[in-house]
């Protein structure tokens, strides 16, 4: 336990508790003997003040009837009245240490002194004092037993230390708890960890309902697990569809290759070079599209962002399908607003509005007289919520709403037999370029009211620019 961070950390915090209380036990009380000193040295001016007003008053007589009656008094001062030459004369103290009553003013080092009540047992007894001569020469001095300071000082400090004991042994008792959750926690972490290690990417770290920094930082990995997980699954996706959809072409592209080098003829021969010229460009084709879509999800082209107008490459892109979606019989309409502007990549847009152009007219109704409807395309461009939201519609078959969610997949089609040239990569290419933007790709029905043709809208949602 004592190698784990969160437990050095807490051991760490307990040792600099620790000193500063320490700091705080001899900082308390040297503030309490200080106090007490003032208080004492206050107290004892006062008295000084008291006796020099009763000697002016009523001379000797009234001074030693007042410190007599104040010597009877619980919790009495010392009080001592010595001749010219320092003999003590009268006092409630059987002595002092000898020199105390030489000089006038504030003791400064503690002296020793011994009471009546000891005489026979002599102990140390510590005071201070402050002595007075009068103008008879008399020497008074009135001062204060320093053991009750001392006793309040050890009190004071017993009981701080007290209080830092059960502060300290609680401290303990926390930091180990504390110590043994984070571990738990760390623990399973761990846990979870070897087994996404193993193989498992389901796998997901626990997260807390405190949104601590554990709770955080298990939410960023898991997103990050997210991520891999579905890359992972797209590359399985991909070799899968790879070994499938380019196996045929493949397999075509050698027969041709194999009948044009049985052939005599040259212009059956030439026939076949062109048509395995024809399969190679589309095999190049499709691994064009995967690069890129790589490109696109690695983030290498993010670097490349500015601001282009929106507006302008829809228009563009819609004048130039414009005369195949006429060749197909198909009427292309547009409703573009003007001006504007998102962060991106010019060619990266383009090329995702060319592949849905290029998709609606390849599934929309483009049959002359089919069902007896006419076919339709519409590109919209509209500012809504905060979002720029750009929508190439059909009036065709649309999708089933429960393959939209596989349609952005590499290779899936829904015309399982192939009979539409296409590699299966152009959702997937436009998908992976609204991630790339910020955005995201939504598809729905164009006509949710008519089952025969229900059309599909493919809308491209950008974020609004922050100014």
């Amino acid at each position: 336990m004592f190698r784990s961070t969160a437990v050095r950390l807490s051991a760490l915090y307990i040792l600099l508790f620790a000193l500063c209380a320490a700091f705080l036990v001899f900082y308390v009380t040297a503030m309490s003997e200080r106090l007490l000193a003032q208080q004492t040295r206050q107290s004892l001016q006062e008295e000084v003040s008291d006796i020099q007003r009763a000697y002016e008053r009523g001379g000797i007589n009234l001074l030693l009837r007042m410190m007599e009656r104040r010597a009877r008094q619980p919790g009495a001062n010392l009080y001592v009245i010595a001749g010219p030459n320092g003999e003590m004369l009268a006092g409630n103290v059987a002595s002092v240490q000898p020199g105390v009553l030489d000089d006038q003013g504030w003791t400064d080092i503690p002296f020793t002194y011994e009471p009546y009540a000891e005489v026979d047992r002599p102990g140390r007894h510590l005071a201070t004092a402050n002595v007075t001569r009068l103008d008879n020469g008399l020497r008074v001095m009135v001062g204060r037993d320093l053991g009750d300071p001392s006793r309040f000082r050890g009190i004071v400090r017993r009981a701080l230390m007290v209080a830092l004991t059960i502060m300290g042994v609680g401290a303990l008792v926390i930091w180990f708890g504390i110590g043994r959750n984070a571990l738990k926690r760390i623990d399973r972490m761990s846990a979870a960890s070897q087994k996404i290690m193993a193989g498992d990417l389901s796998q997901r770290l626990p997260v807390g309902k405190s949104g601590d920094e554990f709770d955080r930082l298990s939410d960023s990995l898991n997103a990050m697990l997210g991520r891999i997980e579905k890359l992972n699954e797209g590359l399985r996706q991909v070799s899968d569809n790879i070994a499938h959809d380019l196996k045929t072409p493949l397999t075509r592209l050698r027969n041709k290759a194999a009948d044009a080098l049985d052939e005599d003829r040259e212009e059956v021969r030439r026939v076949a070079l062109e048509g395995i010229i024809g399969e190679s460009d589309q095999l190049i084709r499709t691994f064009n599209a995967l690069l890129m879509i790589s490109r696109v999800e690695a983030g290498s082209i993010a670097a490349e962002m500015s601001e282009v107008d929106l507006s302008a490459i829809s228009a563009d892109s819609a004048e130039l399908y414009e005369p195949a979606a006429e060749e197909a019989g198909l009427a292309l309409t547009t409703d573009l607003e003007s001006d504007l502007v998102v962060n991106g990549n010019r060619e990266l847009i383009g090329q995702a509005i060319f592949n849905l152009l290029d998709n609606a007219i390849k599934y929309a109704v483009g049959a002359p007289g089919e069902a007896g409807r006419e076919a339709k395309i519409g590109v919209h461009l509209v500012k809504r919520d905060g979002t720029f939201r750009l929508s190439v519609c059909d009036n065709g078959p649309g999708v089933p709403a429960d393959k939209r969610g596989e349609v952005t997949k590499r290779f899936f089609r829904l015309d399982e037999s192939r009979s539409k040239p296409g590699t299966g990569l152009g959702l997937s290419l436009v998908e992976a370029v609204m991630e790339l933007h910020g955005g995201s790709l939504e598809l729905s029905a164009t006509h949710e009211d008519n089952p025969e043709a229900p059309g599909l809208t493919v809308t491209m949602v950008f974020p609004e620019p922050k100014p």
